[in-house]
């Protein structure tokens, strides 16, 4: 099961990222050329926002039955590298992120005015995704290297 859901999330990670992409593109593309926020624009935020949080459920879940986790559990803070990495810095900054493109696509959908729900959704998103970028760890991270891609 473990290998499993470590496939699913690195799989999930690239679906969330090109979906920010293209969200965080069409707003951007809506917001300086003025257009209408359309049902496709509606879908592409909604969707966006529900890849992240199936993303935070696997994620999650992982962190409940990771062997790194339980050795930083286990032993705290102290013992530093990847189990602190994963144990804190991990969790807290992908959460953060989630809540964040949460709370600007709840946002984008109350605005009144076409230009707002572009400009709230751009703002929200790309901060959500710079988060998202600091916290994954890349293969040059020097705090935890993970493969671009794991395979079972």
């Amino acid at each position: 099961m473990y290998t499993t859901l470590l496939f699913l999330h690195s799989l999930v990670r690239w679906l969330v990222l090109a979906s920010l992409l293209y969200a965080i593109g069409r707003a951007y593309r809506g917001y300086t050329g003025q257009l209408a926020f359309s049902s496709t624009d509606n879908l592409v935020r909604h969707w966006t926002a529900t890849l992240t949080h199936i993303q935070l459920t696997i994620g999650f879940t992982l962190y409940f039955i990771s062997p790194v986790i339980e050795a930083f559990r286990q032993q705290g803070i102290q013992t530093g590298g990847q189990a602190t990495f994963f144990g804190v810095i991990h969790i807290g900054l992908m959460l953060l992120a989630v809540v964040l493109i949460s709370i600007g696509s709840s946002i984008t959908k109350r605005q009144p005015a076409d230009r707002a729900k572009f400009r709230t959704m751009l703002i929200w998103f790309s901060v959500g995704l710079l988060i998202i970028f600091l916290a994954i760890p890349w293969p040059f991270s020097p705090l935890a290297n993970r493969p671009y891609f794991r395979l079972f």
